[in-house]
């Protein structure tokens, strides 16, 4: 089963085709990052007009790569919620024109339910059950694959995801936007002991939160340059690094051991980060815990991960839509 996935939550304009839901035919993407990078973060009226400029060229690049027409394709799919309102807005009506005009299924598919079926791609051998971290610059939950459309959650964070305190710890310490990638490079060259950074509690165990850990970092900088203090920009991003790192790991170890798994898996564009994906590597093989890792390209925002998804919501859960489905800025696994 071939599908033409389209993905638009935030600031890729993206489309795929995936056969059977492991096989990329073909994975375009037209990123913004550098216009989001004059002002800090995305601007959210920016992403929806450059979504509405590139999506045509995009998805007809990815049918193009495929060698494959509209005709030939069997279905398709597109993230219909969480993320920027308006920039799903662009990929939903889209996506909805398109199948109609085609008379081809609409399936929509949740964007970390996406971030998860990435691993499908890159690891034939995955199957469900198996406990997952998902980490980006939205979310942070720990949650049990029950199986390809089954999930329940374990834990969540009660504030700012992990992405996107790596983000605004990043602008404190002087990094361009999107930060995570520049706290990464600059934690090789630091020493991740010199600062020590507080460990925000919650109440249950497995939840998380990183607004009181950002805002630490953002007042160690901020109060060293009144004071006319020299920061070590390099340690201070290793040790917010190590930090968060620490956190994540720790926590999700604990819950695949106390649930009892023994595979597990990680996603989500903070998947990308070196020292999280070693760390939890070390850990998991210390645990005998077989961890699965998209690659760094399946990481990040893409449609590839939609059409993956979107096969197993169809083939096992029979799930489409019609003309009335909406894109939603926020919807629960």
């Amino acid at each position: 089963m071939k599908i033409l996935a389209i993905e638009s939550s935030c600031d890729e304009t993206a489309a795929a085709v995936v056969e059977d839901g492991r096989k990329i035919l073909s994975n375009i993407i037209a990123t913004q990052v550098e216009e989001h990078k004059l002002y800090g973060g995305v601007v959210p009226e920016i992403a929806s007009r450059r979504h509405c400029e590139s999506i045509v060229g995009v998805v007809n690049e990815a049918l193009e790569a495929a060698v494959l027409t509209l005709d030939a394709v069997d279905a398709v799919a597109v993230t219909c919620a969480p993320g920027l309102i308006g920039a799903l807005l662009v990929g939903v009506n889209f996506a909805k024109g398109l199948a109609y005009a085609a008379n081809k299924p609409l399936i929509p598919v949740h964007h970390i339910k996406g971030h998860i079926a990435a691993n499908y791609i890159a690891h034939p051998d995955l199957e469900p059950p198996y406990i997952c971290l998902a980490a980006s610059g939205g979310h942070s939950q720990i949650m049990r694959v029950e199986s390809y459309t089954k999930f329940s959650t374990i834990g969540r964070t009660l504030d700012d995801a992990a992405g996107e305190a790596f983000d605004k710890a990043a602008r404190a310490m002087g990094f361009p936007y999107p930060g995570g990638i520049y706290i990464d490079k600059a934690s090789q060259r630091g020493d991740k002991t010199k600062y020590k950074l507080p460990r925000p509690h919650t109440a249950e165990p497995y939840d998380f939160s990183f607004s009181g850990l950002k805002t630490n970092v953002m007042n160690l900088v901020h109060n060293a340059g009144q004071r006319g203090e020299e920061i070590d920009v390099d340690s201070l991003a290793a040790s917010f690094q190590y930090t968060v790192a620490d956190i994540l790991t720790s926590k999700f170890v604990a819950a695949a051991n106390e649930y009892g798994y023994k595979v597990a898996a990680m996603a989500g564009g903070v998947a990308a980060n070196s020292g999280l994906r070693s760390m939890l590597e070390e850990r998991c093989a210390e645990s005998g815990i077989k961890l699965y890792v998209p690659p760094i390209a399946l990481c990040g925002d893409n449609a590839a991960m939609i059409g993956s998804q979107a096969y197993y919501e169809y083939t096992e859960a029979g799930i489409t839509a019609d003309g009335s489905l909406n894109a939603q800025a926020t919807m629960p696994l």
